[in-house]
């Protein structure tokens, strides 16, 4: 992810603070702080938009955020059962420049699309882990994989990851592109002050197109 240390560059992609209180997942406000515009599926998208969680850094300055659409991601169930939830997370991460990291004991590169692809691997880790798997063990396969998500991430142009364009405001934009069996991660940059990720299952990537969030209260 272009970092100088490995912790570095998860501390540039985590949510050092994010919203605080019960309603965290939904609040708007946050959305409203940041200094970026926010991404969603565009108008060709009819279904159910909701709004997920931002990421602050130690200064309370948004760095990213997370829009849904469709279903709603829940715990999947065991392979033979049927995949009940269809949805998409949009992942938006706003550029950034070199910066100190939030304990002052390192630095952080500018974020990149690897920092979307990590959040987006990892989101879909997060809401997708096999609902058969035992708790006292499930911290440990997140951990795991959560790590394999991270050194995928680090590497777009290894051959876990594949190639597909998708609109983004009208604009033919690449994307890089990877399946598991959770779901479907891509990642890439905008022209503009973002890069976005996604995940999702139960919808086709290949016919998705992305758009600023004019009103982003529509989604609240």
């Amino acid at each position: 992810m272009e970092t100088t240390s490995r912790e570095g560059a998860r501390d540039a992609a985590e949510p050092a603070k994010a919203e605080e209180g019960p309603g965290a997942l939904r609040t708007v406000a946050g959305y409203l702080r940041a200094p970026f515009p926010w991404y969603g599926l565009d108008e060709a998208f009819t279904g159910p938009r909701w709004l997920m969680q931002v990421g602050a850094d130690s200064d309370g300055v948004v760095q990213h955020g997370a829009t849904g659409h469709g279903e709603g991601p829940s715990i999947r169930p065991d392979t033979s059962a049927a995949d009940k939830g269809r949805f998409a997370v949009v992942v938006t991460v706003g550029t950034s420049p070199v910066r100190r990291t939030s304990d002052g004991t390192g630095q952080l590169e500018a974020t990149t699309a690897s920092s979307a692809a990590w959040l987006a691997g990892s989101g879909l880790l997060a809401s997708t882990w096999p609902a058969l798997l035992d708790h006292a063990l499930r911290d440990d396969w997140l951990k795991q994989q959560t790590e394999a998500a991270f050194e995928l991430a680090d590497d777009l142009t290894g051959a876990a990851w594949s190639a597909l364009s998708l609109p983004v405001d009208g604009v033919p934009t690449p994307f890089h592109y990877r399946e598991s069996e959770f779901g479907w991660v891509l990642a890439g940059s905008t022209a503009g002050q973002v890069h976005l990720g996604a995940y999702g299952r139960g919808m086709s990537a290949y016919g998705l197109g992305f758009s600023v969030i004019e009103d982003i209260n529509s989604y609240a």
